[in-house]
């Protein structure tokens, strides 16, 4: 039983508090995601000559929509925003 009056070694205060201590765990290094490489695919095949068909005006803009643009060709102008009429 305790006495009411006896102090607590200094001591034991200096264990108490080392062990409410509590390291955590490090972090450890993320292994990097490694995308699968891209499969080749045919730009000539039906299904790609149907797409390019329904999506393309013309050679030049089919020929751009597969990634084969040139360089000096003119860029296209994007809407302007209308405004309002009083």
């Amino acid at each position: 039983m305790p006495v009411k009056g006896a102090k607590r070694s200094s001591k034991s205060r200096s264990s108490s508090k080392s062990q409410g201590k509590v390291k955590g765990k490090g972090k450890g290094k993320k292994a990097k995601k490694t995308k699968a490489p891209a499969a080749e695919v045919d730009i000539l095949s039906p299904a790609a000559m149907l797409n390019a068909y329904y999506i393309s005006h013309n050679a030049a803009d089919c020929l751009t929509f597969r990634g084969f643009g040139w360089a000096g060709a003119p860029k296209k102008k994007g809407k302007g925003k209308k405004g309002k009429k009083k």
